[in-house]
């Protein structure tokens, strides 16, 4: 290559690098094959998206068909939220999911044969992947407080394989059944194949149950209803694909013992 070339990669080099310290990021974007003026042109089209990033985080409508907001990114940092109710709803729920986890683990909350061992989440899609991946991401075996299973399908033989491996401690399972909408008809199945199995060890499966799920949704009533020991909510602008930093996520990353709020930091930065 020329000197003249070398030159003119230098400058390039030098107009398209930039170093971001606060992230401990480079970014290096003078070998891509744009012209020096593409970054003016497409100037207009980055504003527009950010503006309707900014409206979306805002609380605009971003979902038409049922009217309802996008606000995921809230619960990383609630004094985000557009008003001050989703603020404080944020804080409650995250509030309530300390307090529950820490009285299971003192044992103030309890199975009918001692402390809880174990907790068993039913769900699909969104509300089981999440808390899969957190959960086998992050686990230390023989130091996890409490050790995490999961109904995700309807598949007959895995939930007897799950029954079966549980069938000796179901006094010390906790079950989490979690459903945005509960009427998920997946979710609705695993939970009548464990109600059975606490029925058939003699069990109230009330008492060894807590429900994630939308204020007055199917799920809400049957556990308000049967007196299951909580609930936790899960708001309709909480997709479930992004719903681990909610109770979906973050009540099974306390009861396994971690530290939600640096998952919350994490999630945030």
């Amino acid at each position: 290559m020329s000197q003249t070339g070398n030159k003119n990669l230098w400058a390039r080099f030098q107009r398209h690098y930039t170093e971001f310290p606060a992230l401990g990021l480079a970014l290096d974007l003078s070998r891509m094959n744009f012209t020096e003026d593409f970054l003016e042109q497409i100037k207009p089209r980055l504003d527009k998206a950010f503006n309707a990033m900014d409206e979306l985080e805002a609380g605009a409508i971003a979902n038409p068909d049922e009217n309802r907001m996008v606000g995921h990114y809230w619960l990383r940092n609630s004094t985000l939220a557009p008003t001050g109710d989703i603020t404080a709803a944020i804080d409650q729920a995250l509030g309530g999911i300390k307090a529950f986890a820490a009285k299971v683990h003192n044992g103030e909350i309890q199975g009918a044969e001692g402390p809880f061992e174990n907790f068993l989440i039913i769900g699909i899609g969104g509300s089981a992947l999440g808390p899969q991946f957190v959960a086998r991401a992050l686990t230390q075996p023989g130091k996890d407080k409490m050790t995490p299973w999961f109904i995700d399908n309807t598949d007959p033989d895995e939930i007897d394989r799950i029954k079966a491996k549980l069938t000796n401690s179901l006094s010390k399972t906790l079950v989490i059944v979690i459903s945005k909408s509960g009427g998920t008809k997946e979710t609705r199945n695993g939970m009548l194949e464990m109600q059975d199995a606490y029925q058939a060890a003699g069990l109230s499966f009330a008492e060894h149950a807590v429900a994630v799920t939308g204020d007055g949704s199917n799920l809400d009533k049957i556990a308000a209803t049967e007196g299951w020991i909580q609930r936790f909510p899960m708001w309709d602008w909480v997709g479930g694909r992004t719903s681990e930093t909610s109770a979906v996520g973050l009540l099974p990353v306390a009861l396994q013992g971690f530290d939600i709020d640096e998952l919350l930091a994490g999630a945030a930065a």
